[in-house]
C-alpha cells in the first residue's frame, strides 16, 4: 500500500498557512490490511481510519458516482484498484487535489499548484456540479482565502449559477447550509462568502431575507456606502476582525438589519422601527436553518436592540437596566459581550467609520457592573415580601446605574 498526504495540508504549506488538519489517502489496501496494523476504522459512509499514535485520518481512495439528489445522493467505490488519481479527481478544486508522497515529492496531476500560483479556486472536473454542498463551500473557500487575492476561476461561477438554475440547492438540507455558514462566518472575509453567493444567485434561494437588502439605499451621512446589503458585508468583516472565530457574533451580525427590506419605499432611505421589523424575517431565517437557540436568540435581541447601544450615551438607567435583564447578563455576562461586539461592527462597518471609537460599549459594561453590584442581602428588605422584593431590587440597580450615568456626565 502507498500513502499519501492529500488537500488542505497540502495547498496550506505552499501557502505558508499551518494548523490545519492532515488527511491522508491509502492506495493499494484494503479495511482488514488497515486494522491489521491497528489503524481504527472511524468511517461510517466510507472507509476512513484513525492512525494508532497520531490519531490523523487515513481514508482509502475511492471514487463516487452521483446516484440522487443532494450531497447524499452518491454511490461510493473504495477498493486496493482505485488510483490516487481517481481519488483526485473527485475532489471539489484544484487546489484541494494536490498529494505529497512519504517523500515529500508534490503529486499535482490537475494542476493545482498553477492556480495556487494564480490565485484561482477552479473545479476539478464537471462532476464538481453534481455536489451542492461544493457551490457553499467554494464560497466560504473565497472568503477564507480572499486576503491571498483569491478569485473565483470565471469558468467555475459559470458552473456555479448553472448550479442555481438547474434547481440543484434545492434540495441541500438545512443542517448542511447551517454547518458551511457557521464556517463562513469564521472566515477572514465573510462578506466574500456572501458575494459569491450572491453573484450565483444562490443567496436568493437559500437566504432571501439577506439577499432582499441588496439595492435598498440608506441615509448617506450615517450610511456612506448607502446600500444595506454593502452595509452587511461591511459590518460581517469588521465583527470577523474584531472577533475572529467567533461564528456566535458573526450570526447576530447577519441578521440584524433584515427588517430593512421591508421598510416601505416611501419611507427610503430612513428605516423606522427596522429592529423591530426584522424579528420575523430572522426567525424565519433561523428556523429554517436550524440554527442553534444560543445563536437565534441573542440574534433576536441585537436586530431588535442594536439601536439602543448605539444611544447608551443618552439612554434613561431604566431602558439600560432593561436591556441588561433581556440579555440575561447578570448570569451570563458573556451574553453581553457578544451583544456588544455585534453592535460595534454594525457601527464600525461603514464605509469610512472603520477606525471610529465605541464608547457605547464601555458605558454598557459600567453599567453592568454597578447594576451586578447590587444584592438583595446588602439591601434593606423588612417588611417586603414576594414581588416586592424583587422590585425592590430592580429599583436599587436603577439607581446605581444612574448614579454611574451622573459620575460620567460629571467627569
Amino acid at each position: 500500500m502507498d500513502m499519501y498526504l492529500v488537500g488542505g495540508a497540502v495547498r496550506d504549506k505552499w501557502l505558508g498557512r499551518s494548523g490545519g488538519d492532515r488527511d491522508h489517502v491509502v492506495v493499494g489496501a484494503s479495511p482488514e490490511a488497515m486494522q491489521r496494523l491497528g489503524y481504527r476504522p472511524v468511517g461510517k459512509d466510507f472507509p476512513v481510519f484513525l492512525h494508532p499514535e497520531t490519531h490523523e485520518e487515513y481514508a482509502l481512495a475511492r471514487t463516487e458516482r452521483k446516484s440522487g439528489h443532494g450531497y447524499r445522493g452518491f454511490t461510493v467505490y473504495a477498493a486496493p484498484d482505485v488510483t490516487l488519481e481517481q481519488d483526485l479527481a473527485r475532489r471539489d478544486l484544484t487546489i484541494n487535489a494536490m498529494a505529497e508522497d512519504q517523500a515529500g515529492r508534490l503529486i499535482d496531476p490537475y494542476g493545482g499548484m498553477t492556480d495556487l500560483h494564480d490565485r484561482l479556486l477552479r473545479h476539478v472536473s464537471p462532476a464538481f456540479v453534481e455536489d451542492p454542498v461544493r457551490l457553499l463551500r467554494v464560497a466560504r473557500f473565497a472568503a477564507r482565502f480572499a486576503p491571498w487575492g483569491f478569485k473565483v476561476a470565471p469558468e467555475t461561477m459559470a458552473l456555479l449559477q448553472d448550479m442555481v438554475r438547474q434547481g440543484e440547492v434545492d434540495h441541500l438540507v438545512p443542517e448542511r447550509v447551517w454547518a458551511e455558514t457557521r464556517k463562513a462566518l469564521t472566515e477572514a472575509r465573510p462578506s466574500v462568502f456572501l458575494q459569491v453567493m450572491h453573484e450565483t444567485g444562490a443567496l436568493s434561494v437559500l437566504f432571501p431575507e439577506v439577499a432582499a437588502l441588496y439595492g435598498v439605499p440608506q441615509r448617506p451621512e450615517s450610511h456612506p456606502e448607502i446600500d444595506c446589503g454593502r452595509h452587511l458585508e461591511l459590518a460581517m468583516d469588521m465583527a470577523a476582525q474584531l472577533h475572529p472565530g467567533d461564528d456566535l457574533v458573526g450570526y447576530c451580525v447577519l441578521g440584524h438589519d433584515l427588517g430593512k427590506a421591508l421598510t416601505p419605499p416611501t419611507d427610503w432611505p430612513r428605516h423606522p422601527d427596522h429592529g423591530q421589523r426584522g424579528l420575523a424575517p430572522l426567525q424565519a431565517l433561523s428556523e429554517r436553518l436550524r440554527v442553534p437557540h444560543a445563536h437565534a436568540s441573542l440574534a433576536s435581541i441585537v436586530c431588535r436592540d442594536h439601536l439602543l447601544a448605539h444611544q447608551a450615551e443618552t439612554l434613561p438607567a431604566a431602558q439600560v437596566l432593561q436591556l441588561l435583564i433581556r440579555l440575561d447578563a447578570f448570569k451570563r455576562p458573556e451574553r453581553l459581550e457578544s451583544f456588544l461586539g455585534a453592535c460595534e461592527a454594525d457601527f464600525r462597518g461603514r464605509l469610512g467609520w472603520e477606525q471610529r471609537p465605541y464608547p457605547q460599549a464601555d458605558i454598557l459594561r459600567r453599567a453592568c457592573q454597578a447594576a451586578s453590584a447590587i444584592v438583595a442581602r446588602d439591601l434593606d428588605l423588612s417588611g417586603l415580601s414576594g414581588p416586592a422584593i424583587g422590585e425592590a431590587l430592580l429599583s436599587a440597580r436603577e439607581q446605581a446605574i444612574a448614579a454611574g450615568q451622573l459620575k460620567l456626565d460629571e467627569s
